[in-house]
């Protein structure tokens, strides 16, 4: 190292700006993004962890949040939208928290009084309903397992083949088909069992009903459909045997070159096959059924104007312990209790915020939608407008994310029908005469230009383009393709019906 050189250190200020989400932001992002039935297990969860809340046994109309709102949201500068909260997360924090706490133990009492009782007759009123409500709940649907194992109990097989059987029975998949290889079910029963009696055992079951279960591809699960009284049964079986990707691409005269048969014979054979179901266990539920629960119901006025209200009669209506809260401003508590109450009187804090918060910004977007989508509730929902997530958001006043949580995964329930909130959405383009037309429009003018196309010679997907331009709906043959095959319209050669 040469004279006058060195090594040294130097420090330099330096000031950057970053943005901390803050746990209150980050808590009211989760919790509007909740549907309904979630939002509840997330309420029964925190009852069960934090032990200064509690539930009232009153509903909701009992107590007025609107009472404790300017109390909550005094530091927010739109209590919509929780993206705006970017604030730097300091302790301080928690100490406005708990002042604010303490302003509301003593001017909103209600928020903290756990004595407050609803009357017996309003309790025996809810009674009344939550007791309908479980009356309507739905039992366990039979599933093709339960069938099949009654339908067994019936049959004169001696046990060992009877056990086998039901073994072989847990092997059948969603569709009602063996996709497990006999060989396999048998090695998993019993190493002593016969290739024989397995094969006796899969023609006992294929013997059951529902026709075609326990079949072992589609064209044995067909074949086990077939009986003596099928028209055209042997035409039919031939069509099975050699003749399914013909049909499915529509090559009638090709059948008819190779089989002999007259055309008038296949297409009624045909018909036959399209009777058949490709899915035994498909009257059956293999699983839980998902239901639709509401999360905002959307009423129309005796005046014709449209009420939007969250459906959430079944959330329990929770608040803070006031017995606990008094325990934590006694100073001759325990200190490490104190610090514990502490922290657990301010997570349920945050909780009752962002539930209000999430109140309110569902409230707000659903207006807006309704607002902008009237004709959707008035005529149907052929007559949805273009709509994009950004003109709610700037209605409302608040970030496009925070309408993006609040519509996910929510549903609303119209006079027209329980649609998802984001059936409001969707892009659009403009017509000939320059008016903005949403793509639900062009979608339903498709299908009616198929509907009555000539069906000896069925449109392409040019022919469409065309179509579609002289009624006004300008659009392109890639847009066309995609939205015949999200229709599960076929192509213009498979809709093709030939003459006989």
């Amino acid at each position: 190292m040469g004279p006058g050189m060195g090594m040294g250190m130097q420090m330099r200020p330096e000031m950057r700006q970053q943005m901390i989400l803050a746990p209150r932001m980050i808590q009211s992002m989760e919790i509007l993004q909740l549907p309904i039935m979630a939002l509840q297990e997330r309420i029964q969860q925190e009852l069960q962890e934090n032990p200064v809340l509690e539930q009232r046994d009153s509903t909701k109309d009992e107590f007025a949040p609107e009472e404790t709102e300017g109390e909550f949201r005094e530091e927010r500068s739109d209590p919509a939208d929780p993206v705006k909260e970017l604030v730097i997360d300091t302790k301080g924090d928690a100490a406005d928290d708990f002042e604010r706490l303490e302003r509301m133990s003593q001017e909103w009492p209600d928020h903290f009084n756990e004595e407050r009782r609803v009357s017996r007759n309003r309790i025996d009123e809810e009674g009344d309903k939550r007791h309908d409500f479980e009356q309507n709940m739905p039992s366990r649907p039979q599933s093709l397992q339960d069938y099949l194992n009654e339908q067994i109990s019936f049959l004169e097989c001696p046990p060992e083949q009877v056990r086998l059987i039901r073994f072989l029975i847990t092997h059948l998949d969603d569709r009602g088909f063996l996709a497990t290889p006999l060989e396999e079910i048998g090695r998993a029963y019993d190493n002593t069992v016969t290739p024989e009696q397995l094969e006796a055992a899969l023609k006992v079951v294929q013997k059951l009903d529902p026709h075609g279960v326990c079949a072992r591809n589609i064209e044995e699960c067909l074949q086990l459909q077939l009986s003596p009284e099928t028209p055209h049964g042997e035409v039919v079986r031939i069509l099975i045997q050699n003749h399914l990707e013909d049909i499915t691409h529509n090559r009638l005269p090709l059948i008819q070159k190779k089989t002999g048969f007259d055309l008038k014979i296949i297409g009624e054979a045909i018909e036959v096959l399209k009777h058949l179901n490709l899915r035994p266990a498909s009257q059956f539920s293999s699983g839980n059924i998902p239901y639709v629960v509401p999360d905002i119901i959307v009423d129309r006025g005796e005046d014709g104007e449209y009420g939007v209200r969250l459906a959430d009669d079944w959330t329990p209506n929770i608040y803070i312990s006031k017995r606990y809260f008094e325990l934590y401003k006694n100073r001759a508590s325990d200190p490490q209790a104190r610090e514990y109450l502490k922290r657990k009187i301010n997570a349920a804090s945050w909780l009752l915020d962002a539930i209000e918060q999430r109140r309110h910004t569902l409230e707000k977007v659903t207006r807006a939608i309704i607002k902008h989508q009237r004709k959707f509730l008035d005529q149907g929902p052929e007559h949805v407008e273009p709509l994009k997530m950004q003109q709610i958001a700037d209605l409302v006043g608040v970030h496009v994310t925070t309408v993006s949580r609040a519509v996910d995964d929510k549903w609303v329930q119209t006079p027209r029908g329980i649609f998802p909130l984001k059936r409001f959405f969707g892009g659009g383009t403009q017509t000939t005469s320059g008016e903005e037309v949403a793509w639900e429009t062009i979608k339903n003018k498709l299908l009616e230009i198929i509907a009555n196309e000539d069906k000896a010679e069925p449109l392409s997907d040019e022919d469409l383009v065309t179509r579609l331009g002289a009624a006004g709906y300008p659009v392109a043959r890639r847009t066309v393709t995609k939205y015949r095959k999200m229709l599960k319209i076929q192509s213009s050669r498979q809709r093709k019906v030939w003459s006989q």
